[in-house]
């Protein structure tokens, strides 16, 4: 019997002026344990006259984790963080009760050519922590964990597993784990996993079960510690998950909360312009009519 509840495929979305992969919240399965939103960002080749710019918006209840292949981003927010973020960098914003944040090409790259391919992911936080003060962390590429192990090559960009903790300050037991391998694999890793978890294939191929699964697509386990499969040769995938919480996620574009009062209440002080400022940015994305 196969240990695969869903199969979530890429599906084409755009962000600011930058098409992207969504994967979740899909129709049948909203999270997976605590990570509530996954887009795949390119892999994209940007001409001297195009730029990834995602102007001032906000968030409410989630932090959110940007992890680069290839490009660059310059991350601004309403905390007076000016960072750039580069491929195997984590850039980790937690929301708690507001904060706003613009991401950019930088000024640098803005008339050449350049690459753009990564990962943005929400993780919702737990009720008791949603009105939290908002914060900001960014690890640079040395300081995630990484090893080898029978063939494979791991690095764990955010949270606990396998005996491994990143310095990337979660608030619930959770992981995002990549594993890298040259040649075919067999990986049983499923007694150290816990809660809800998943893989995104990036690239490559995954045998499980007797079937092959190609990329750009998320596999959910029905039980994480049956998690067994085999990787090809030059395969990449991100094994994710963790607790899942008790009460339900409600979201409706930026805003991530366990009460619908929190989002309305979110969307009012969007709408009136009462969301801290980032400084030196005067524009401001529009609330949608419609949530994502």
């Amino acid at each position: 019997m196969s240990n695969i509840s869903h199969i979530i495929e890429e599906r084409p979305h755009e962000v600011g002026n930058f098409l992207v992969g969504r994967l979740l919240p899909f129709r049948t399965k909203r999270m997976v344990g605590p990570f509530t939103f996954i887009d795949h960002m390119g892999p994209a080749q940007l001409h001297d006259y195009q730029n990834f710019d995602v102007g001032p918006h906000p968030h409410i209840g989630l932090s959110t984790l940007t992890y680069l292949f290839e490009g660059s981003i310059m991350h601004r927010d309403s905390l007076g963080t000016a960072v750039e973020i580069k491929p195997g960098q984590v850039n980790w914003m937690t929301a708690g009760n507001g904060i706003v944040h613009s991401e950019r090409t930088p000024e640098y790259l803005r008339h050449s050519e350049k690459s753009m391919h990564g990962l943005q992911i929400w993780i919702a936080l737990p009720k008791h922590l949603e009105q939290m003060q908002p914060s900001f962390y960014h690890a640079s590429e040395e300081q995630i964990p990484t090893w080898t192990a029978d063939g494979i090559a791991y690095k764990l960009i955010a949270g606990e597993v396998l005996g491994h903790q990143s310095p990337v300050p979660v608030y619930s037991p959770l992981y995002l784990l990549e594993l890298k391998s040259t040649a075919r694999q067999t990986v049983k890793i499923g007694h150290e996993l816990y809660g809800e978890t998943a893989m995104y294939i990036l690239e490559g191929g995954i045998e499980s079960d007797g079937n092959t699964y190609s990329p750009k697509r998320i596999l959910v386990a029905k039980d994480s510690s049956l998690c067994e499969f085999t990787m090809e040769a030059n395969t990449t995938i991100y094994i994710f998950g963790g607790e899942a919480f008790p009460e339900e996620r409600f979201i409706y574009w930026n805003f991530v909360a366990s009460s619908k009062e929190l989002i309305e209440d979110a969307k009012e002080r969007w709408l009136n312009q009462t969301f801290p400022r980032i400084e030196g940015e005067t524009e401001f994305v529009p609330l949608p009519t419609l949530g994502r």
